[in-house]
C-alpha cells in the first residue's frame, strides 16, 4: 500500500511512503518525511487496516512525523482501478459507490478488491474523514462508441459490459494538463498523444483535452507490449495455444500477464534497463524484444495523428518514457515526416520536465514526469470543498 501526504494549498509532498509484505512474515513501512531520511518500521500487519493505522502512527509521531494531529487530515483519495461505465469522473464515496467497485470486481479482479479493501480500512480508522474515489478508467469515459466498441455480438455488451475501458487515466490527465502549460495553450485547443511508458504501457490520443482513444482495452493486457503483458494479439492464438499445450483458461491468462511481453520475447528480463544492457552485449532476442515495444509504440503514434487529423505534441512519461533517452530517441526516428524531432542534447535528461523538440520541428516533444498522487489529492481537494 502506497501513500502520499499532500498539503492541498502549495502541492507539498509532506510525507510518502508504502507498507509491504500485508498480511506475511517480515511486513515494514517505510517512511519518508519531506527533507528527512526514510524510516523503517519493523511491524507485522495483518490487514489493510492494520496499514492504515502504522501509517497514521508514522504520520503524527513525535520524531517522524509531520502533522500533530489527524484532524489536519482533510480527505483520502483512493485511486481506484476500474469504474466501468458507472463513474465518469472522481466521486466521494458512499455505500452506493462501495458497491459499484465492488461490481466491478469482476473487471480488475487484481486490483479492485485491495482497493476496496483500503476504502474500508480507512473509514474504520478515520471515522468522519471525507474519502473520494479516483479512478484509473474514468477519464476515458470520452471515448466515442467507434473507439470504444469490440466487433463481438452486441448481446455481450448489453450483458456483461465488454468494451474498452483504458486505464493509467490519471496519468495521462495529468501529463496533459501539463503539457498545455507548457506549450502556453489552451487544453482545450490541442490535440497531444501522450505515453505512460513503464513495465505497463499505455498510449492515449487526447483531443481538446479529452481522451478520444487508448491503446489498452477491457483489461490493461491489450496496446503496445509491456514488460510481462502480451499487447495486441490475434485472438485465435489463445485457442491454438489451449488445443496444442492442452492449457486452462486460467493457464492462458497466466501467460499472456505474467510471462509474456518483452520477457516472454528476450527470456532476459521485464526490465528495459536488463534488456538494453543485454542487447548492447549482442543478446538478439533482447535487442528483438526491444524493437517490437519501439515499433507498435510508433504505430500508436501514427495510428492517433491520424484518427485526431494531426499532432501538436507528443508527451512522454513514466519509468521510461521519463529516463531512457535511447528509446525516445529510437521511438521517435522516422517520424520526421510528420514534423516530429528531437534535439540529441535535450533528449539527454531523465525524469525532468522539458521540451526536447529540435528547432525546426513542427511538432513538440515533450517529457513530463508523471504526479498521480498530486492529482489524486487534486481532485480530493476539489470535491471536499464543493461538497
Amino acid at each position: 500500500m502506497k501513500y502520499q501526504l499532500i498539503d492541498t494549498e502549495n502541492a507539498a509532498v509532506l510525507a510518502k511512503g508504502l507498507c509491504e509484505r500485508i498480511g506475511i512474515e517480515g511486513s515494514q513501512l517505510k517512511h519518508t518525511p519531506k527533507d528527512r531520511d526514510t524510516v523503517v518500521v519493523q511491524s507485522y500487519m495483518d490487514t489493510h487496516a492494520d496499514a492504515i493505522k502504522l501509517v497514521i502512527d508514522a504520520l503524527i509521531h513525535r520524531q517522524h512525523g509531520v502533522i500533530t494531529d489527524m484532524g489536519q487530515i482533510g480527505a483520502v483519495g483512493h485511486r481506484v482501478v476500474h469504474g466501468g461505465e458507472f463513474f465518469k469522473k472522481s466521486v466521494i464515496i458512499d455505500e452506493d459507490v462501495k458497491k459499484a467497485i465492488e461490481q466491478c470486481a469482476e473487471l480488475a479482479p487484481l486490483h479492485n478488491p485491495p482497493n476496496l479493501i483500503g476504502i474500508k480500512a480507512c473509514e474504520k480508522v478515520m471515522p468522519g474523514v471525507v474519502q473520494v474515489a479516483v479512478f484509473d478508467t474514468a477519464f476515458h469515459q470520452t471515448m466515442p462508441q467507434e473507439a470504444y466498441m469490440y466487433a463481438i455480438p452486441y448481446e455481450y455488451y448489453e450483458k456483461y459490459k465488454i468494451r474498452k475501458y483504458g486505464f493509467h487515466g490519471t496519468s495521462h490527465k495529468y501529463v496533459a494538463q501539463r503539457a498545455a502549460i507548457m506549450l502556453g495553450k489552451p487544453l482545450e485547443q490541442l490535440k497531444l498523444i501522450t505515453m505512460h511508458l513503464g513495465n505497463g504501457s499505455s498510449i492515449t490520443a487526447i483531443d481538446g483535452g479529452k481522451s478520444i482513444d487508448t491503446s489498452m482495452g477491457f483489461t490493461p493486457l491489450a496496446g503496445v507490449p509491456m514488460g510481462t503483458r502480451c499487447g495486441d494479439i490475434d485472438p485465435a492464438i489463445v485457442f491454438h495455444l489451449i488445443k496444442k499445450e492442452k492449457l486452462t483458461a486460467e493457464q492462458i491468462d497466466d501467460i499472456l500477464n505474467k510471462h509474456s511481453g518483452v520477457y516472454g520475447i528476450s527470456g532476459v528480463s521485464s526490465d528495459f534497463r536488463d534488456l538494453e544492457k543485454a542487447s548492447d552485449e549482442g543478446n538478439k532476442r533482447a535487442e528483438l524484444a526491444e524493437n517490437l515495444f519501439i515499433y507498435n509504440v510508433r504505430k500508436y503514434i501514427g495510428t492517433y495523428s491520424a484518427i485526431m487529423g494531426g499532432v501538436d505534441a507528443i508527451v512522454f512519461t513514466a519509468g521510461i518514457g521519463e529516463n531512457n533517452s535511447k528509446m525516445r530517441e529510437a521511438i521517435v526516428k522516422h517520424l520526421a515526416y510528420k514534423g516530429i524531432k528531437i534535439d540529441p542534447e535535450k533528449n539527454s535528461i531523465r525524469g525532468i520536465e522539458t521540451d526536447i523538440s529540435a528547432p525546426d520541428a513542427t511538432v513538440r516533444t515533450l517529457v513530463i514526469p508523471t504526479n498521480e498522487e498530486l492529482m489524486i489529492a487534486k481532485e480530493t481537494y476539489e470535491l471536499v470543498t464543493q461538497h
